[in-house]
């Protein structure tokens, strides 16, 4: 069945078909219709995606969901667990954490922590996100869920929250371990989304160069965009020879922002240039607008209702990702009712505001929906109010 899906995602690129793609929270990714092929990208890898981070509208795909060793791009899952602990206030910054056996005896890219010293989750979280540091992954992993094996099975969870259909992690760090440890490209792009929808990680992820250990122990950036990328806003880097070079690139630009992930590039340049590539693509070729544009809908009235008015709000964030040739000419409408009758709950749909092109074509919609409820009014409040509307002098 799984071959059958990816065989039918291929179809559809190679065709530059439109589609979509359900999360397990119900959210879409859409592919746009003009979709180009691989060869017209010019991007030869054999796994890749682009999307736009705040809609996750799919610019280009080529083998997205082929599963694939992450390396150490499995560490935006560790780097996604520790910022949502730090803003649900189970950890914090300022911890101190005490380095472990097995957090020392970590190999490859590392900061040398030794058995029982002492270093904070700010420099912990910097050293994983600057230089990929696979004993500070794993201190982190410690603090936060006991052990590294109790640290992976939230990894783990969290990932089929996501909609993570294709991973299965069995490490914080993507080094080579026991058991199956194997993502894709279309997975990397989801927990990268989610990862940068936590902004205090972007002070993290966009350093070039630092230090932990009071200046002592100088930190450099594996992703090499930071530097010589215009907008890059990270992300992370992986290499081992098994995954050969992977990489999941973000930037941002006039308020858009893009991820690229690159799968088993055969070189630490090819997986830059293809990303850089894929990004250049995205920023010319595309452009995100706004359905609502600032427009405020005028309040609905609600006859009998305990507030005379409900002030229509978008239910979501309303921006569409266009061909830069389609994003002109464009033209917005907003569909309310004059009145609403009472009861009216916060949240509910009221109507909706929809883009339309030069040509007059739908392109999409918000679903408008009210900013508050408005509960009936009972039956003396009613008497009251239509007295008062009959002897605006009293009686």
């Amino acid at each position: 069945m799984k071959r059958m899906i990816c065989a039918l995602l291929a179809l559809l690129l190679l065709a530059g078909a439109a589609g979509a793609t359900e999360t397990a929270d119900g959210e879409e990714w859409e592919a746009v219709e003009t979709m180009k092929t691989v060869a017209e990208v010019g991007v030869n890898v054999p796994s890749a995606i682009l999307i736009e981070r705040e809609t996750g509208t799919v610019l280009y795909e080529h083998d997205a969901h082929k599963r694939l060793p992450p390396a150490s791009v499995t560490k935006i899952m560790t780097l996604l667990l520790a910022a949502e602990a730090i803003e649900a206030g189970r950890i914090a910054l300022s911890d101190s954490v005490t380095a472990s056996t097995e957090a020392s005896g970590m190999g490859g890219s590392q900061i040398f922590l030794r058995e029982g010293e002492t270093m904070s989750v700010d420099e912990l979280i910097k050293s994983v996100a600057v230089a990929s540091a696979n004993d500070a992954a794993v201190a982190l992993a410690e603090h936060i869920a006991g052990s590294e094996g109790e640290f992976v099975a939230l990894m783990n969870k969290r990932a089929a929250e996501l909609g993570m259909a294709d991973t299965v992690f069995s490490s914080c760090t993507g080094l080579p371990c026991e058991g199956e440890h194997l993502t894709s490209a279309w997975d990397i792009a989801l927990m990268s989304r989610a990862l940068l929808g936590h902004e205090m990680i972007r002070s993290y992820t966009t350093i070039w160069t630092d230090s932990v250990r009071g200046g002592e122990f100088g930190l450099a950036n594996t992703n090499k965009l930071i530097r010589f990328y215009p907008g890059a806003t990270g992300l992370k880097t992986g290499f081992t020879q098994e995954a050969m070079y992977c990489l999941s690139a973000s930037a941002q630009r006039d308020g858009t922002e893009y991820i690229a992930v690159i799968m088993h590039a055969p070189s630490s340049a090819v997986r830059f240039e293809s990303a850089k590539i894929l990004l250049n693509y995205a920023f010319a070729s595309f452009k995100s607008v706004d359905i609502m544009q600032d427009t405020v809908p005028a309040p609905v009235r609600v006859s009998l209702g305990e507030s005379e008015f409900v002030q229509p709000v978008p239910a979501a964030s309303g921006k569409l990702v266009l061909p830069a040739e389609e994003a002109s000419g464009l033209t917005r409408a907003i569909e309310l009712p004059d009145m609403l009758v009472a009861p009216v709950a916060e949240g509910q749909e009221l109507g909706r505001a929809v883009l339309y092109n030069a040509s007059g074509e739908e392109l999409g919609s918000v679903s408008l929906v009210a900013d508050h409820a408005s509960p009936r009014l009972g039956f003396g409040s009613i008497f009251l109010k239509y007295l008062s509307a009959l002897c605006p002098s009293g009686l």
